[in-house]
């Protein structure tokens, strides 16, 4: 046992608390517009950024490039020339040899030659008219903005006519085009005249543009995702974006030729290359699927998805090019549109889900 005695209870005495302190008088009512300052957006860190870096904005319009005279055109042009020489001595004299040796077989020659000749005629003339209509695709869209500018009736009344014109071959503009001669002289308003166009006619070859965007991705991010080899990636990626980007002008009336194709597609890139394309990593599956999510899928699968985003950027900047009327009435598509088919979401266990 132990020899400490042990202490007594003792009482403590407990002072209340003392009560809440009122104040002295009522605060008056006070203004704090003039002290409030807000922080603009471009200085605020906390809009559009994430943990992996800035996020994706709204794509940039793309517009077809200016065409200006180069000394690369014209060396060109002068060696084109000069083949062309080059080739018609070479015909002449095969003829004169032939000529030379039998009738039968000089006659036989200039036959073959003049094919040629119509041949590359015909193909001269199909091109030329494919660039003829995607110039009158470009003209018909700078009309329709120069009158929305304008608010000229009459303007607008001849690009309304115009559009009319030019997507009568396509049957999913007859109900829009029967809707514009109804309303004939009843919209007196250059304004909107010029968006009741848009969405009577462009509105069904939108929702198919978009259709064929999200397609062209989703055969991209599957086929990238299962792909051996990068080089496979790279050619199904061009084969697929020329594709669609050829279905874009069809689409929208420009049916252009393989220069013209050549010339959209130049176009496109341009247009990706002055923007600046998306970038191919983990930060970016971590800004499009969570931070942290990227690390649980496989590389094969955030490849895929990346570059079907890479794709449906192609299918966008190819339907701002091929579309004869700028957006107006109706929203632009953006990569945001088609991240939520492309791009798995996560469950509520927040395991990764197709």
């Amino acid at each position: 046992m132990s020899d400490q005695t042990p202490r007594r209870p003792t009482a403590f005495s407990l002072e209340p608390d003392e009560p809440a302190r009122r104040p002295e008088r009522a605060r008056a009512p006070a203004s704090f517009d003039d002290r409030i300052v807000l922080t603009p957006d471009a200085d605020d860190p906390f809009i559009e950024t994430t943990l992996a870096g800035p996020l994706p904005t709204a794509l940039e319009e793309a517009r077809p490039r200016r065409r200006r005279f180069s000394f690369a055109k014209l060396a060109i042009g002068a060696l084109g020339l000069l083949l062309s020489l080059a080739i018609g001595l070479w015909i002449d004299r095969l003829v004169t040899d032939l000529f030379s040796r039998n009738d039968l077989l000089g006659w036989l020659a200039i036959g073959a030659a003049a094919t040629v000749v119509l041949a590359l005629l015909a193909i001269v003339v199909r091109e030329m008219v494919g660039i003829m209509r995607l110039n009158a695709v470009q003209a018909l869209k700078q009309r329709a903005a120069e009158a929305a500018l304008s608010a000229d009736t009459k303007t607008a009344r001849a690009t309304v006519l115009a559009l009319t014109d030019h997507l009568a071959a396509r049957a999913e503009t007859a109900r829009g085009r029967e809707r514009l001669k109804q309303t004939k002289g009843e919209i007196i308003d250059a304004g909107p005249l010029l968006q009741l166009a848009e969405r009577e006619l462009l509105q069904p070859l939108d929702r198919e543009a978009r259709a064929l965007i999200l397609n062209a991705s989703k055969r991209v991010s599957i086929v990238t995702a299962v792909s051996p080899r990068a080089l496979v990636d790279l050619g199904y990626v061009i084969f697929e974006s020329a594709r669609l980007i050829r279905a874009m002008a069809e689409l929208y009336g420009g049916r252009p030729g393989t220069l013209g194709m050549l010339r959209l597609f130049r176009d496109v890139l341009a247009h990706l290359a002055v923007t600046g394309s998306i970038a191919v990593g983990d930060s970016l599956v971590q800004q499009l699927l969570g931070h942290g999510l990227a690390s649980k899928l496989s590389a094969r699968l955030g490849e895929g998805v990346v570059n079907g985003l890479m794709t449906a950027r192609i299918g966008i900047a190819a339907m701002d090019l091929c579309r004869p009327m700028p957006f107006a009435a109706l929203r632009r598509p953006g990569i945001g549109d088609f991240i939520g088919d492309l791009a798995p979401t996560r469950t509520r266990d927040g395991e990764p889900r197709d």
